[in-house]
């Protein structure tokens, strides 16, 4: 039996996969729209937690009103499957341009960083934390403009639902834990933007507990940056969250503030038009490139829910101090405890199709709670994948 497909649409062709699910351009057969579906992984469609999690992403996606986030159209849980159908954004992700290209240059990187800080300003007034930003989770449209997607690990700010994130974009508090702030997301902005500027990450490391010692007290290498913006490095990625700016709208102004001084009022149009170039550097990346067809249907019945208001095995580096492994041991035990969850628990699924779409005239819920369990992402983080313990 092939793949399930959300009925009403007909796949084109796949355009990303992760342990979690893939993603998929499709078309709206009544309307001709194109759309990009996110389906959850088979491995972890019968395990509630996983679902619960993919619900609550699809729940805030729809709160949210802004440009600068990827757009709800519905959600869709059926007896072989769930996705979550979205807006479909013609670009290519931010790490694609930075592995062609290395640096972005100055001005191209202050768009990225505004349209991503503007994207997450959107969460944060909703009282949500992405805790997951990084390169490749901003999509750099044809015409240079930017939106942030994959709030699959998302949380309700003040939440303390674990270790969880990127490795490489982690702020300290996200080492050890810590409640969820919007400031822990101004750090992961601020690093992807060290890396639009300079081509590489602000720190590297073997494995996990180096990355962490790294992030939590080697000074931010802000000297490798241009002159002119140096300030708003050390400010977004400064150790404790109260020297970083409040949340993501705040630290907006004080990023328009220094690149009209340093780069003169025209910085954003010259930014957005380097983005453009290098996007159209890489055509085949771009969604509308082509390719092939697969289609199913099948009977659904329609639940609408409110619409948004208006638009282990790590190596310790040498002289790691005691308080250092304590904080490894943690996250050892975090991801033991992450491991369990990969078995599937065999419960039924439900008889019907359960949709939920934002249609007009409805208002949108706040997001649930954030998926339950603790992760790292290793892919991105430079070091090697943890083994099983």
């Amino acid at each position: 039996m092939g793949a399930w497909v959300v009925p009403g649409y007909t796949e084109a062709r796949e355009l990303g996969a992760g342990a979690s699910g893939r993603v998929v351009l499709a078309t709206h057969e009544e309307t001709g729209l194109p759309v990009a579906v996110k389906y959850l992984s088979e491995r972890f469609r019968s395990d509630e937690s996983f679902v619960r999690g993919f619900r609550s992403e699809a729940r805030l996606l729809g709160a949210l009103d802004s440009p600068y986030v990827v757009g709800l159209y519905e959600y869709v849980e059926a007896p072989r499957g769930a996705a979550i159908v979205m807006e479909l954004v013609d670009g290519v992700a931010l790490r694609a341009l930075i592995a062609r290209e290395g640096s972005t240059g100055p001005e191209a990187a202050l768009v990225v960083l505004k349209g991503s800080l503007l994207g997450l300003a959107a969460a944060h007034r909703a009282g949500v934390v992405h805790r997951d930003y990084k390169p490749e989770n901003v999509l750099v449209a044809a015409d240079g403009s930017s939106k942030l997607v994959d709030f699959g690990i998302a949380a309700g700010r003040g939440a303390t639902p674990g270790v969880a994130g990127t490795p490489a974009y982690m702020a300290p508090e996200q080492w050890n834990g810590a409640p969820a702030s919007p400031a822990a997301d101004v750090y992961a902005a601020t690093a992807t933007f060290f890396e639009c500027l300079t081509g590489r990450k602000p720190f590297t490391g073997d494995n996990f507990a180096e990355l962490a010692l790294h992030h939590i007290d080697s000074p931010v290498p802000d000297g490798q940056a241009p002159e002119p913006l140096r300030p708003l490095i050390r400010r977004g990625m400064a150790k404790s969250p109260h020297e970083r700016p409040e949340n993501a709208a705040a630290f907006v102004t004080e990023l328009e503030a220094v690149a009209a001084a340093a780069y003169g009022p025209d910085w954003e149009e010259r930014g957005r038009g380097r983005l453009a170039a290098l996007a159209a550097l890489l055509p085949l990346l771009l969604p509308s490139s082509g390719g092939g067809v697969s289609e199913g249907t099948t009977v659904f019945a329609t639940t609408t829910l409110p619409t948004p208001p208006p638009r282990p095995r790590w190596r310790l580096p040498r002289g790691v101090p005691a308080g250092a492994a304590a904080l490894v041991l943690a996250l050892l035990l975090a991801l033991a405890a992450r491991a369990g969850v990969d078995g599937s628990n065999g419960d039924k699924a439900a008889e019907a199709f359960a949709t939920t779409s934002t249609g007009p005239g409805t208002s949108a819920p706040g997001p649930d709670a954030s998926p339950p369990s603790p992760s790292l992402s290793p892919s991105d983080s430079g070091s090697p994948e943890p083994s099983p313990s």
